[in-house]
């Protein structure tokens, strides 16, 4: 098995439940890290995942509505990492940067393993 990632992937989206968050869309950064079965094969785009579908993937989301909570747009990104079965675990975060003064950032984080997995080398390959 081995890793993926898309990491400090800033987009602009409309989300958020103060007023201020509503009033127009804010940067929001998105890292995503996916542990695939097997090993990479030939040197083809075509003998592995492209990762290109994320950004395509949360794109379309973000395009769709406001959204409330962070945790619906993860959600939502990764029901469609679950639907690619070469995937076998996944780690999706989005942060706020610019919600607070005093903090770098607010976000949501979400994990998911497919069922049968083997726990141990998905663990470690997530971290």
């Amino acid at each position: 098995m081995y890793a993926l990632f898309l990491r400090d992937h800033e987009v602009t989206a409309r989300i958020g439940i103060h007023a201020f968050e509503r009033a127009g869309a804010q940067r929001l950064r998105v890292n995503v890290t996916l542990v695939l079965k097997g090993e990479p094969g030939a040197d083809t785009i075509e003998a592995v995942t492209d990762y290109d579908f994320l950004r395509q993937s949360l794109a379309e989301i973000l395009a769709a509505q406001h959204y409330d909570l962070q945790e619906t747009v993860c959600q939502r990104l990764l029901a469609a990492i679950q639907a690619k079965p070469d995937v076998i675990a996944a780690k999706v975060s989005t942060e706020k940067p610019d919600v607070y003064p005093d903090a770098a950032a607010v976000g949501c984080r979400l994990f998911w393993i497919r069922s049968g997995s083997p726990m141990e080398g998905v663990l470690a390959l997530m971290t």
